[in-house]
């Protein structure tokens, strides 16, 4: 169960953006990511043996703004990041926590190009199937549709009058859907969580499979 006051904290940071708040509250900060980091560990061992997990990763709250037009140094949220064990078992979850705009995540955030280019050559052999298994009837009931940053037009070494195209244009596989601060503060979060990621196993499985062969369905590892 999450302390309700990692909230607590998150709603006053964001009031009060500034690095002298933050020096004189850093003791809420840590207090606060001192609970997340526990909430975050619970739920690894949790979810860990079901959804082939080996690691968890609890994201700093400083801000890089050197290439940024938004000059607050603080994120107002938490992230939390579990991964799947590498190399069988490709993509990951998220797990964004902020006051009134949670959400979790699931997929493949930033796929390195030689990933990113086998995934557009699978869709281009057979886009038939990939449309299939992103848009099963249970994972779109909950986790909508497939979303992520796309190119405005073909890839490079693509047809742009391919059938897929709209498919293969993408740059990011991802899945998600908001959460609200009762259900993230509930006792039975846990068990949401599961049953949650259930429902995505079969796009899991489909992506693991064509990052672990060639295109002749030959294993790679």
């Amino acid at each position: 169960m999450l302390n309700k006051e990692v909230f607590h904290f998150l709603k006053h940071l964001s009031q009060n953006n500034n690095r002298d708040w933050f020096k004189d509250n850093k003791n809420l900060h840590d207090n606060s990511k001192k609970a997340v980091i526990k909430f975050a560990e619970q739920l690894f061992h949790q979810l860990k043996k079901e959804n082939d997990l080996d690691e968890f990763k609890v994201f700093r709250i400083y801000r890089d703004v050197r290439f940024s037009k938004n000059k607050t140094p603080y994120k107002t949220h938490f992230g939390i990041g579990f991964h799947r064990e590498k190399p069988k078992f490709r993509g990951g979850y998220y797990l964004h926590l902020e006051p009134g705009n949670s959400f979790i995540a699931a997929g493949f955030w930033q796929p390195n190009k030689d990933d990113l280019l086998r995934i557009r050559k699978e869709i281009e052999l057979d886009h038939e199937n990939f449309i299939k298994v992103i848009t099963e009837p249970s994972l779109i009931k909950t986790w909508n549709s497939l979303k992520g940053e796309q190119l405005k037009t073909a890839p490079k070494g693509f047809d742009k009058n391919h059938p897929g195209i709209t498919s293969l244009r993408f740059k990011q596989f991802i899945y998600s859907q908001k959460i609200s601060d009762s259900k993230l503060l509930n006792t039975n979060f846990d068990k949401f969580l599961i049953n949650e990621f259930k429902s995505i196993y079969p796009f899991f499985n489909y992506m693991s499979e064509v990052l672990t062969t060639d295109l002749n369905g030959e294993t790679l590892i």
